[in-house]
């Protein structure tokens, strides 16, 4: 079996992390900004020296192709994002990156011929954390997203939209650029788990099998406000204690339908939050996910048969998105699989709680995820982190998987 360099996959890795590098460790790297041009300048040098042809597309995504030896034959193509959410951690999404250019360097360099072309890839904006939506580049290449209104999106906190961002950033190419299945024909996408799975079980690979379905819910009661000294309990309609209950009542009821359903409400906005008045207004958001949609649908009746009082309050509910379960390519995770046991790693097939570019790839092109363990884990903090070793595992089993994949497409 094939092996990548691993002092130079630390050495990729030690590099990019000073981009947007915080004072007590991880970084703050938004999509466009400053730090984020600088890893880009810092990517296409690196490509350029091992020869790669570099390309941009109209929405500033990245390109770097090895020409492969049968002419005419369309690329693969493995990558993922280089930008962060605020006071993240130096994994996220750049593992994949330079796990990937690793996996290119060593092709180069070890003069490995490959009959297809490779193309190492970068996503813009996938995080979202400056521009919303996330995954917001590949959205707009699958059509999710409308490409002038996510132009015309304002940065949050700002007032610079996404369409200046990317004319300031210099990266604007040719729409013929973007990814398309006429000259790609298999996407891998590398990335830390953001989990605890891999680690608490002692596995070194996750062959993500797909990403799981998910609900968005605001759950809303309405009460009355009254003075907090002079309304007696008896005679109040408090919406915070109404929606108290409700939190408790889908606690029980949501985690009564299957042990892996993962939900959670975790933000709320409490009206007029004065600690002197009774309050009159509460919501809260219920994000679940499962990859049975079955199980999502049973948590649709849930929401859909709660009471419409609650201690004599109004409740109702907006569903904002939602998302069916995205299967990735069974031979693209056989290839994975059967890599992975060649090199001698351990590893289990699961799916992805979080989302990823993958998932929309996915119905333009076969497409898999390799997942490396996140330590205790955490992701999108400082404290995110993976190993040396696990990160060259990791791209381990990318460049055997490629090697499969070439000789079969």
């Amino acid at each position: 079996m094939l092996e990548v360099n691993r002092e130079r996959m630390h050495e990729k890795l030690s590099a990019f992390s000073k981009f947007g590098a915080l004072e007590g460790g991880g970084i703050t790297r938004l999509s466009l900004s400053e730090p984020a041009l600088a890893a880009r300048a810092e990517f296409k040098e690196r490509v350029e020296s091992l020869g790669m042809i570099l390309e941009s597309d109209d929405i500033g995504n990245l390109y770097a192709t090895w020409p492969g030896t049968v002419e005419g034959l369309p690329r693969i193509v493995m990558g993922s994002h280089i930008d962060s959410v605020r006071n993240g951690g130096n994994y996220d999404g750049v593992y994949g990156v330079l796990a990937s250019l690793e996996v290119a360097e060593t092709v180069i360099t070890e003069g490995i011929k490959l009959r297809h072309p490779i193309t190492v890839m970068i996503w813009t904006n996938e995080e979202g954390a400056r521009f919303e939506p996330a995954m917001m580049s590949s959205g707009i290449v699958m059509k999710k997203f409308a490409k002038e209104a996510m132009l015309a999106v304002v940065e949050t906190g700002g007032t610079v939209t996404f369409g200046e961002a990317l004319e300031a950033s210099g990266w604007i190419g040719d729409e013929a650029n973007r990814l398309n299945d006429r000259d790609y024909c298999a996407y891998f996408e590398p990335h830390i788990e953001q989990g605890p799975v891999l680690e608490e079980e002692g596995l070194d690979i996750g062959v993500v099998a797909g990403v799981v379905g998910m609900v968005n819910y605001d759950i809303i009661l309405e009460g009355v406000s009254s003075h907090a000294g002079t309304t007696p309990q008896s005679y109040r309609k408090d919406a915070l204690r109404a929606a108290s209950k409700v939190v408790m009542d889908l606690w029980d009821k949501l985690g009564a339908l299957a042990d892996d359903l993962v939900f959670t409400m975790g933000e709320i906005t409490c009206r007029p939050n004065i600690h002197t008045v009774v309050p009159n207004y509460v919501k809260f958001s219920l994000d679940a996910r499962h990859q049975d949609m079955n199980i999502v649908g049973k948590v649709v009746d849930v929401v859909k048969a709660l009471p419409s009082e609650v201690y004599g309050c109004k409740l109702s509910y907006e569903e904002h998105w939602g998302r069916k379960t995205i299967q990735f390519d069974e031979r693209l995770l056989g290839y994975l699989e059967t890599t992975t046991k060649g090199l001698g790693y351990s590893c289990k097939r699961m799916y992805s709680g979080a989302g990823h570019d993958a998932q929309y790839v996915s119905e333009l092109l076969p497409s898999a995820m390799i997942f490396i363990p996140s330590k205790d884990g955490l992701s999108h903090t400082v404290v995110e982190y993976s190993s040396p070793e696990q990160a060259w595992r990791g791209a381990n089993v990318l460049l055997n998987a490629l090697v499969e994949a070439d000789q079969s497409f």
